[in-house]
């Protein structure tokens, strides 16, 4: 089996814990417009790779990883679902931590064979790092061009699984940091028992030159960055949320 990869990480420090090998996978259905990643949306599209591939070059530089791990991301990397779930195998062969990095967006309840298949990935994953955009199903429709109905739903699937989870959100001026909704987010994250760790990410502007190169417009032109201390106010209506929810378990 072959994955499509746009490109490869090999000494992430943002992308799990430790230093991370990070295989960034091509194809994505989600048009979020903060996106700094355009390049990876087309699907079949990349360099194919095998799983040994990959195994082989984590390996060569092995002593690296000792607190690390492989992380896949992209993209959206549930698309690949099927080479995802062999790569993880093979790694947990060699005790590697595995790590994916998701909007959780291809999650479909009603499809007993998908459930069955992605049973199998979150059999050999560690850890998953979960996007939630925005609760508001419209507001998110309008940031990423789907509603967030399913990514809610994979949330309370990943509880069942109780494989560790990180939540993680970006903050961006005037759309994601109402902080009634960032509360809402914090009761949602606040009762799923398997919830590790929160990153609240401030909004950025460095994938601007991507857009210009691929001769796309920029969906948030002219919105500024977000800073640290923005990012920190928000993370604390976040946190308010959490803990309302769990004091009322």
């Amino acid at each position: 089996m072959t994955g499509y990869i746009h490109s490869i990480e090999s000494f992430g420090t943002v992308d799990g814990p430790g230093i991370r090998f990070v295989v960034f996978l091509q194809g994505c259905p989600l048009r979020c417009k903060f996106c700094h990643n355009p390049d990876t949306w087309a699907m079949g599209q990349g360099t194919e790779m095998t799983s040994d591939e990959l195994i082989d070059k984590y390996m060569k530089n092995r002593a690296f990883y000792s607190r690390g791990g492989i992380t896949v991301t992209g993209g959206e990397p549930l698309m690949q679902l099927d080479f995802i779930t062999e790569l993880f195998t093979k790694a947990k062969r060699y005790n590697i931590h595995t790590c994916i990095d998701t909007s959780g967006i291809t999650y479909r309840e009603d499809d007993a064979e998908y459930i069955n298949k992605l049973r199998r990935l979150i059999a050999v994953t560690d850890l998953v790092m979960l996007d939630i955009k925005h609760m508001d199903s419209q507001k998110h429709k309008d940031l990423t061009g789907a509603d967030g109905k399913n990514i809610l739903a994979f949330a309370k699937f990943l509880e069942k699984t109780n494989v560790d989870l990180c939540i993680r959100h970006v903050v961006i001026e005037g759309i994601t940091d109402n902080a009634d909704n960032l509360r809402d987010l914090g009761r949602f994250i606040g009762k799923l028992k398997n919830l590790r760790w929160l990153d609240v990410l401030p909004y950025h502007t460095l994938g601007v030159n991507k857009y210009e190169q691929l001769g796309i417009s920029y969906p948030l032109e002219g919105t500024e960055p977000t800073t640290k201390e923005k990012a920190i106010e928000a993370k604390g209506y976040i946190m308010e949320g959490i803990k309302e929810a769990r004091s009322k378990r």
